[in-house]
């Protein structure tokens, strides 16, 4: 099955203590004391997520997508206990490269919006690259 523009997707987590900010303080240590909301990061991570699981029933064996950009706003405060969303809608397909709509949510309303994009590419010839480059 091709993948076509006009093809959407949602994904929602319970959010809780493990994607709070202050969760990514054991390695990021500034985020120690920071307040306790969902943390962009991980809200980058569920737009990813989402788009992953809209992409792979579409790629043959051996594919995978990775994220080439990411241009997502955080724009409201979601507490531990609370559900996040994410929906994104393929808009542009160019060979390779997949350009996302992204709009997220939590239970009261908006909290992000942008684009994310992605390339499909060989999982065999993307990781020989990441080996080359582990060894320069």
């Amino acid at each position: 099955m091709p993948l076509e523009v006009g093809l959407r997707h949602s994904e929602t987590v319970a959010v809780d203590v493990r994607l709070l900010v202050p969760a990514m303080g054991d390695f990021y240590t500034s985020f120690a004391d920071m307040p306790p909301v969902f943390a962009t990061a991980f809200l980058v991570g569920l737009v990813e997520w989402t788009a992953v699981n809209l992409v792979k029933p579409h790629l043959a064996p051996g594919q995978h997508s990775v994220g080439t950009l990411v241009d997502v706003s955080h724009t409201a405060a979601t507490p531990a206990g609370v559900k996040a969303t994410a929906e994104v809608e393929l808009v542009a397909v160019e060979g390779r490269k997949l350009r996302f709509r992204v709009s997220c949510r939590d239970e009261a309303g908006p909290i992000g919006a942008g684009f994310h994009e992605r390339a499909i590419v060989d999982g065999e010839r993307f990781m020989a690259k990441v080996e080359e480059k582990r060894g320069r």
